[in-house]
């Protein structure tokens, strides 16, 4: 038996339209026909980087985050523009961020990292065969990079040294990658 868990939409809209991110509060008929309310983020989506370096080691960085007061480890990512092609926004960022070019992309997956409050969507790239070059940090950005192996890296996810969400999945993707137990898309 399936059972409706559906819930539609009544009225609502924009309560803050920021450059970034829009908040909106909908009224919502729920699937008993009582009615509620929902406040959610838009997002424009973005992407996840996972750098494996020729050596086998993989490229991450530590960036400050505003939200939680502190430094995180993280895989390189970044906001998808308006039209932007999300392989070609992947690019971007990891030259951007890091300063390494990739020569072999894989698409890995799509993960929603926030489902009860934002639509915000991010597609994870492997990217291979990096090559060495120059960083080009937007106005305001601050971030060093550094390398681990995936062992070393799962180990720091496993300590609570790494609690980024999208860099726990990505590690434990490029951990069943490298084993070739799973293949990317």
């Amino acid at each position: 038996m399936t059972v409706n868990l559906k819930e539609t939409r009544i009225d609502g809209g924009v309560v803050y339209d920021g450059p970034f991110l829009k908040v909106e509060r909908d009224q919502v008929r729920l699937p008993d026909g009582k009615t509620s309310h929902r406040e959610l983020i838009r997002h424009p989506g973005a992407v996840v980087i996972l750098p494996l370096l020729p050596d086998g080691r993989v490229l991450l960085e530590r960036q400050f985050r505003y939200p939680n007061s502190q430094v995180f480890i993280e895989f390189p990512a970044g906001k998808i523009d308006p039209g932007e092609d999300h392989l070609a926004c992947a690019k971007r960022e990891l030259e951007e961020e890091t300063g390494y070019s990739a020569s072999k992309w894989r698409f890995v997956c799509t993960i929603h990292n926030a489902i009860a409050y934002s639509d915000e969507h991010l597609e994870l790239f492997l990217a291979e065969d990096l090559v060495d070059g120059e960083q080009k940090l937007d106005d305001g950005e601050f971030l060093e990079t550094f390398t681990a192996t995936v062992p070393e890296l799962l180990e720091m996810v496993r300590r609570g040294e790494i609690t980024d969400v999208k860099t726990i999945i990505g590690a434990f993707w490029l951990e069943k990658i490298l084993s070739g137990s799973w293949t990317p898309a």
